[in-house]
């Protein structure tokens, strides 16, 4: 049986007004999201990729409505968050939180660890004042900080235990969608897997949801059910981890998954180099916004933008080639 959907997100597109061309008649505008749908399950994790400038981290913000999107479609909960007012969204903030990619810019240097969790709690009026101490000290202690450190200040801690305040202070209110904005990217290698490790556990413990963006994939491997893959403002890819790790259709796909490491010497695989450069989402590509740099583009690619197709059970491309099942030679 399929799992509830917790999030839908349909036609989304987040535009931010650019000035108007050499003569000063046409508007324009940079197509940060341009036409999103996404769907995400209780209790499962989407990992979103993409190269750095694709617009993961506005697309992040624009779900929570942090930032006002421009146009489309928000469900969460069966209700449209985009039709509710500034206190009906402020309420269901409660639900939705964020952890973001920097836990040092994201902490005030004044405020104490115990401060910083218990920040939602004085914000919101919830509790007597000893049912918030109460509540920090636990919280504190669950993601593996010690009591003894709360009324520290964040300059006194690593970077992996900024992120595990970071992380308190976004399970506080006790939400159930969490956007995961690069939360590791930050952290040496050592303190990732246990800042992942973590997440993983408060997950299955609390029954949390995840939107994880990264542009690691072998994070987005360890930590996702479903992956998502994104692409100058736009999902070219979407399917179960499984499926998009062992069998990625799309080129644009296929060359992300070809930069991989391999932890085995004696296995050899054909990196796939992209030419050029990622274009101006100012002005993107007529039809296909990859077929730029893809290897296998055709006139089709040029004119036609392809919409999301499902390849096989779960899967989904948006990809002419692939939708037509047309081989392509050379890919991994």
């Amino acid at each position: 049986m399929n799992a509830e959907v917790l999030l839908q997100v349909e036609g989304l597109k987040k535009y931010y007004p650019a000035g108007s061309d050499l003569f000063g008649r046409k508007k324009r505008y940079v197509r940060a999201v341009d036409g999103i749908d996404l769907t995400i399950r209780r209790g499962e994790t989407l990992g979103l990729v993409g190269e750095s400038g694709c617009r993961k981290s506005t697309l992040g913000k624009s779900v929570l409505r942090l930032i006002e999107p421009t146009e489309g479609r928000i469900t969460f909960e069966g209700q449209d968050i985009l039709q509710l007012s500034q206190a009906q969204m402020r309420e269901m903030r409660k639900q939705m939180q964020i952890v973001f990619q920097d836990p040092y810019s994201s902490l005030n240097p004044r405020m104490t660890v115990f401060e910083t969790v218990r920040s939602p709690l004085d914000a919101f009026g919830i509790g007597t004042k000893e049912e918030r101490e109460k509540k920090v000290m636990d919280l504190i202690e669950y993601v593996g900080l010690s009591r003894h450190q709360m009324h520290r200040y964040p300059h006194e801690f690593s970077g992996g235990q900024r992120q595990r305040m970071i992380i308190a202070r976004a399970l506080i209110l006790e939400p159930s969608f969490i956007v995961c904005d690069e939360p590791v990217s930050a952290l040496d290698v050592s303190i990732r897997s246990q800042v992942l490790n973590l997440m993983q556990d408060i997950q299955k413990e609390r029954g949390l949801t995840y939107l994880f963006i990264s542009h690691d994939l072998s994070v987005v491997k360890h930590i996702s059910d479903q992956v998502a893959v994104m692409y100058l403002g736009r999902i070219v890819e979407r399917a179960s981890r499984k499926q998009i790790f062992s069998n990625p259709q799309h080129p644009y796909t296929q060359a992300l998954m070809s930069a991989i490491p391999i932890p085995d010497t004696e296995v050899k695989r054909k990196r796939i180099v992209l030419t050029g450069d990622v274009p101006s989402p100012m002005n993107p590509p007529a039809g296909c916004h990859f077929h730029t740099r893809c290897p296998y583009a055709e006139a089709q690619c040029t004119e036609e933008a392809p919409s999301l197709k499902e390849t096989e059970p779960g899967h989904w491309v948006s990809c002419h080639l692939c939708s037509s099942n047309k081989q392509k030679e050379g890919t991994p």
